[in-house]
């Protein structure tokens, strides 16, 4: 079932590549570019004060287009990038543009890593872990390849709460009203969502609490964690706000 699952994932997300890519380009060319690499090298400062960004490894799983990867690669970081998806890695690299050379992009399952035990520093991701069919054994890898003293982040949202849920239905009904309202591209109408919201009804962590399931999840692998429920006030757009208003991005935040 699971592999199923990823492999209509996958698909789904190969047709979604370019569209997915122009919202990263985007998001590089306006103030979310250095707001959002200014939370991440805030944290990342914070948790190795005595290491220069070229001493630091990250890890990004799910890249998608690469805007992680590059924020960091540009702050001079050593970057590793990973995804499931080619024609994304191929969107990466080419958003990279003279960057490419100091990212390494590679494809792979983020449930199942081909990294050796605590190999990197810092681990992220962004909109990932919902969109996995095995998350605890995702959470699981990660630790694994996370170094002792290592951090590792997830900015996520409970983005399909209102296939399972009444008043989260309500909610979402309200956003894309407000979106209207406002004059604002609505972000969750186009070709094939309808498409994405199936394969969302099969994940076992659409049904799940977050970011409780998340701290729980990742306590349990032996991490000391600390959530931020408003991170989205910082980084997301006035678009952003009034599109997704009742499914706020959170931060969990792991160190092992």
């Amino acid at each position: 079932m699971n592999q199923s699952i990823l492999k209509e994932s996958k698909a789904y997300w190969t047709w979604r590549a370019p569209s997915y890519s122009e919202v990263n380009r985007e998001e590089l060319a306006t103030e979310q570019h250095e707001v959002w690499k200014q939370v991440l090298t805030e944290r990342i400062s914070i948790r190795f004060p005595d290491r220069t960004p070229d001493q630091i490894h990250v890890l990004e799983v799910g890249t998608g287009p690469g805007f992680f990867a590059i924020l960091l690669a540009e702050a001079g970081y050593r970057v590793t990038a990973i995804d499931l998806t080619p024609y994304m890695l191929d969107e990466a690299r080419h958003n990279a543009g003279q960057l490419c050379g100091r990212i390494d992009f590679l494809e792979m399952n983020a449930q199942d890593l081909e990294f050796d035990d605590e190999f990197f520093d810092v681990i992220l991701s962004r909109n990932v872990t919902w969109n996995l069919p095995e998350p605890e054994q995702a959470y699981a890898e990660w630790v694994r390849v996370l170094k002792p003293g290592g951090m590792l982040m997830t900015f996520d949202a409970n983005w399909y709460a209102y296939l399972f849920d009444g008043e989260a239905q309500a909610a979402y009904a309200r956003d894309r009203e407000n979106s209207v309202e406002e004059g604002l591209a609505d972000y969750n109408v186009g070709d094939n969502f309808d498409r994405m919201e199936q394969l969302a009804r099969r994940m076992s962590i659409t049904r799940a609490t977050r970011p409780a399931w998340d701290i729980e999840t990742l306590m349990y692998l032996g991490l000391s964690v600390e959530v931020d429920t408003r991170i989205w006030e910082r980084v997301w757009s006035h678009q952003e706000k009034v599109n997704f208003a009742s499914t706020p991005l959170f931060l969990v935040c792991g160190e092992k």
